[in-house]
């Protein structure tokens, strides 16, 4: 039988935010074998959904563009070591100067030389993580949540109040695709096949297990699409129909989230002192 180490577990518990005694089962139950233990804890139900890219570590904003025809606009992700120097006046600046300049270009050698000379003046490290460019089919409509740690740009055609609640909701819901015709064939069989296994568990009929596979694995590729998510502001309806009543479409999205996917250090302070203090003898 495969040792099953203090660490595997802390992982798998950080993917499903189970408690360390089901994490640990799992583990054993599949020889160590990580993907199959989180995927056993979802067949059999404890764990609804991976948390591993809710795991939000780095500090930072998110820089944000838009042009005035809302034709044009552009996120960044600009990312330091603190939420100290994340809030600093000369940081933010940067942040929406590289958003402008990422709307028409890559950041180049004049951003990295600003970048440099931050880094110094703040004395942390400040990296230019990502960032993404939109054309309008339509117009851009532009939506900063949460102190700059969400930014939403939605290429939509219909009423301006339509387009910003479709940004919130984005905000909100963090869609990972626009459809269900968007959804990559692999993940849709990995999630048919928890689900089949989860019928299984269940000991129904054949058929109504079948049913039971089809609406679960309806439910669950609505839960990731932006259309077939339940809207915020009205949980009846999806955003498809809301979009449908408003005579409204979506032709494209994008949003960061800041840190999100990157792990956080997690530092003992006591143990750091104590280590510091050993170096002065």
């Amino acid at each position: 039988m495969a040792e099953i180490s203090a660490a595997l577990v802390k992982e798998l518990r950080d993917l499903t935010g189970l408690p360390m005694m089901e994490c640990k089962k799992a583990l054993t139950e599949t020889g160590g074998d990580l993907k199959k233990a989180e995927e056993l804890l979802r067949i059999k139900g404890s764990a609804k959904a991976s948390k591993a890219a809710a795991r939000v570590a780095a500090e930072g904003v998110i820089g944000a563009w838009l042009s005035p025809d809302a034709k044009a606009g552009a996120l960044v992700e600009l990312n330091s070591e603190t939420d100290f120097v994340a809030k600093n006046d000369d940081f933010l600046a940067f942040a929406r100067s590289l958003a402008e300049v990422v709307a028409t270009r890559d950041p180049g050698s004049k951003e990295e030389e600003k970048r440099q000379a931050l880094v110094q003046k703040l004395g942390e490290n400040i990296t230019i993580r990502r960032f993404r460019r939109m054309q309008a089919k339509g117009k851009l409509v532009l939506y900063v949540h949460a102190g700059s740690k969400i930014g939403v740009l939605v290429d939509f055609e219909g009423a301006d109040d339509v387009g910003k609640d479709v940004a919130m909701h984005i905000a909100f819901a963090r869609p990972a695709y626009m459809s269900k015709a968007d959804v990559p064939p692999e993940t849709i069989s990995e999630e048919r096949r928890i689900q089949e296994a989860r019928a299984k568990e269940s000991g129904k009929p054949a058929e109504i297990a079948a049913k039971m596979v089809e609406g679960a694995l309806n439910k669950a590729l609505n839960e990731k699409t932006l259309l077939g998510q339940a809207f915020i502001k009205d949980d009846k309806q999806t955003v498809e129909k809301m979009l449908a009543a408003k005579k409204a479409k979506v032709n494209a999205y994008a949003f960061f989230v800041v840190g999100e996917g990157i792990e956080k250090k997690s530092t003992d302070f006591a143990a750091e002192v104590m280590a510091q203090a050993g170096k002065a003898h």
